[in-house]
């Protein structure tokens, strides 16, 4: 059986190579074996740190490159050239195989029984909208599945930027003063809203209802064939449009003057749903769920029927050090603001001539500039906000958007700082729109979108701090007095618990194991 051979060939390579570069790789190769045997689909959660590295990826290819049927990877371009500029070359000097390899946006011929490496965009524009680039029944494994409905979501939004109106009014003249008139209704109204953060707002019902009286008069008042051709960005707008459970909001550009519309669902599930019964599907992921059955990730993404399993990390390798003081002002007071920045300040006291980068991660933009400037008056040049030329001995402080682009092309931190959790704020209008969703169908909407968003979130800014089991500061309060704190340190482990701070905790530190 393919179980038995990839068990095999993989051991061999493992052992060849002089070490195990991750201790679930002979489980995974036997388990995606047998998945493609059976044409059983599998939810398989790796680590955030296995998932940072990689390290995953020989599991999952030995078996792939030893099937003798065409199979499909979806990954990442830059996932896919590390697998073809290094993983799959140093496989091939051990496993004797003659499967062809390709990359693209389609199956080249009907006869193919080769193994084709495609982007997540490709695989799911084509299933979503039934393109037939990808033949039904084809198995296909899924690399890097956190980023899934973030993937889906973009595929199933539609866009009209500023220079679409015109596009639009040079397609259907004789409906050109409806259309001005409509955009200048829109740009009045929506400029009429407070600025905030995200330079972004949701269309309310009055301007819902003024886009919709555009689209009626385009498609039914004047049956021309003008009318039935909307340029492509509008056609799919009007598509979308109609469809229930949407969010429809507007990106401002105050200083130009200008917005543009999106148009997109609430939650991905039911046209992400048909899809998974149309071949087997293994999906690999990292920080997906807490539950070993990653219940609420397979709700948000339509699946059903799959076998699920979470491996555990290694303690040994992936522990970190975790303080986390309990006497700290909430999150929302006015005593926050200066408690933080003296904790803050207190660290790298203590971290003085530890060599390393400290980063220290403060999403709210005031207080993230105030931070910087309060230590840097200390602590100096090695004090920078949002840079990625940084010395070795660095304090990055920055927000979570910034390091979760960054944290790969950075040095690993000896020392990360968190301020407070990455709950999605209600203040942003998409994630307020998901909210009150949630709350229509009288669900749980903090359990079930705003905890999994920030742990999710939480595991992998952590992950490169695992590396040499450095100190993770989490200085929200909220941990300790919410309900959900444990959930929280759970989502963590493996741990152990700084009981106070002392400059010996970067060598040997005195702390209290979390079971």
């Amino acid at each position: 059986m393919i179980e038995v051979e990839a068990h095999q060939q993989l051991r061999a390579f493992l052992r060849e190579q002089g070490k195990p570069y991750w201790s679930h790789h002979l489980t995974m190769a036997r388990l995606v074996a047998r998945a493609l045997r059976l044409g059983r689909s599998a939810l398989m959660q790796t680590d955030a740190l296995s998932r940072y590295h990689g390290r995953y990826r020989l599991s999952y290819l030995v078996p792939m490159l030893m099937w003798q049927e065409p199979i499909v990877l979806v990954a990442t371009e830059a996932v896919q050239q590390r697998l073809l500029m290094v993983e799959i070359p140093q496989l091939r000097t051990c496993i004797q195989t003659s499967k062809a390899i390709r990359t693209g946006d389609r199956i080249p011929s009907p006869d193919f029984q080769g193994l084709l490496l495609t982007t997540p965009e490709a695989w799911l524009s084509d299933r979503l909208y039934q393109h037939g680039r990808f033949p039904d029944g084809m198995p296909t494994i899924f690399d890097g599945v956190d980023d899934l409905e973030a993937w889906a979501f973009a595929q199933l939004t539609t866009h009209i930027q500023p220079g679409d109106w015109d596009a639009l009014m040079l397609a259907c003249p004789s409906h050109a003063d409806t259309i001005r008139d409509t955009r200048v209704q829109l740009t009045k109204s929506i400029f009429q809203r407070p600025a905030n953060p995200y330079d972004c707002c949701l269309l309310e019902l009055f301007e819902q209802k003024v886009l919709a009286a555009l689209f009626q008069e385009l498609q039914h008042s004047d049956p021309t064939p003008e009318t039935h051709s909307l340029p492509t960005a509008w056609g799919r707008f009007s598509k979308a449009f109609q469809l229930d459970n949407q969010l429809v909001w507007a990106d401002i550009s105050r200083r130009q003057g200008q917005f543009s519309l999106h148009c997109g669902p609430v939650t991905v599930a039911p046209a992400l749903a048909p899809l998974w019964s149309q071949q087997s599907v293994v999906l690999i992921g990292g920080a997906l769920d807490v539950d070993a059955e990653a219940t609420v990730y397979r709700q948000r993404l339509g699946l059903d029927d799959l076998t699920c399993l979470k491996f555990t990390p290694d303690r040994q390798d992936e522990l970190i050090q975790l303080y986390l003081p309990e006497r700290l002002p909430m999150p929302n007071t006015p005593e926050f603001q200066w408690a933080l920045i003296r904790e803050m300040h207190s660290l790298l006291r203590v971290s003085v001539g530890i060599q390393g980068l400290t980063v220290l991660l403060v999403d709210d933009v005031p207080l993230k500039a105030q931070v910087g400037s309060v230590l840097a008056a200390e602590f100096g040049s090695r004090v920078q906000v949002e840079r990625t030329c940084l010395d070795d001995n660095a304090v990055l402080v920055t927000g979570w958007e910034f390091w979760r682009q960054h944290q790969a092309v950075l040095p690993a931190p000896h020392l990360l700082a968190i301020a407070t959790l990455p709950i999605p704020s209600l203040e942003n209008p998409l994630v307020a729109g998901r909210v009150a969703h949630y709350k229509k169908l009288r669900q749980d909407w903090f359990r079930l979108y705003l905890l999994p968003e920030a742990l999710a979130e939480l595991q992998r800014a952590i992950a490169p701090v695992r590396d040499h089991q450095g100190i993770v500061a989490l200085l929200d309060s909220r941990i300790v007095h919410r309900n959900y704190g444990q959930q929280v340190l759970n989502a963590l482990q493996p741990v152990v618990r700084l009981n106070y701070l002392d400059p010996n905790m970067f060598d040997q530190p005195d702390y209290l194991v979390l079971d």
